[in-house]
């Protein structure tokens, strides 16, 4: 019998998933960026609870190492192209992350594809995800002139210290799929001597 799908940390990362949506009809239909912001704020601080209670509930299961990395990269996606949209988040910092994110999902595809395994998700990297968490609502709040003084400063401290990390980590994917390909190299190498 295969592994529970509808465990509780599963549910927590599908109310995440369907949230985005939700996300996108505030943003361009309503063009109300605060609650856009609080919404992007909502989500992303649940982005710990799914992994904490999958593992203080022993409920760890091959579905959720799936979606709880899916709804992180489809919430700041959303998050950074429906801002990119609305005029909300810096170019410069959109289209690194855009980049970015279309680089590692790559990487994540050709990897996969290859029957090589998958990318595993990196402390760095959640750390990464945590900054730009904070720094997209706080342009959101700025851009909705919420606090600018107060949300406007922060914003850019995290989005390029976030976007840094989110970049560096990038780099030690690039190398953990070329050690990946080539240690099969080598394998086929040793086999045919």
């Amino acid at each position: 019998m295969g592994e529970p799908i509808f465990t509780v940390p599963n549910l927590v990362s599908f109310v995440r998933l369907a949230a985005i949506p939700y996300f996108w009809w505030v943003l361009l239909g309503q063009e109300r960026i605060g609650l856009a912001a609080a919404l992007i704020f909502l989500i992303g601080s649940t982005d710990w609870v799914d992994g904490y209670l999958a593992r203080r509930l022993d409920q760890v299961t091959e579905l959720g190492k799936v979606l709880d990395p899916v709804a992180d990269r489809l919430m700041i996606a959303s998050a950074l192209i429906g801002g990119l949209i609305a005029g909300v988040i810096p170019a410069v910092i959109g289209w690194l992350l855009i980049i970015r994110e279309a680089a590692v999902a790559t990487g994540a595809v050709v990897l996969s594809g290859a029957g090589r395994g998958k990318l595993d998700v990196r402390p760095l990297g959640k750390t990464a995800t945590f900054m730009l968490y904070g720094a997209l609502p706080c342009f959101y709040l700025d851009a909705a002139d919420i606090l600018p003084w107060l949300f406007g400063p922060p914003a850019w401290l995290l989005a390029v210290v976030g976007t840094f990390l989110y970049w560096w980590v990038a780099g030690e994917y690039a190398v953990d799929i070329r050690n990946r390909f080539r240690s099969v190299e080598s394998s086929s190498t040793n086999q045919e001597v």
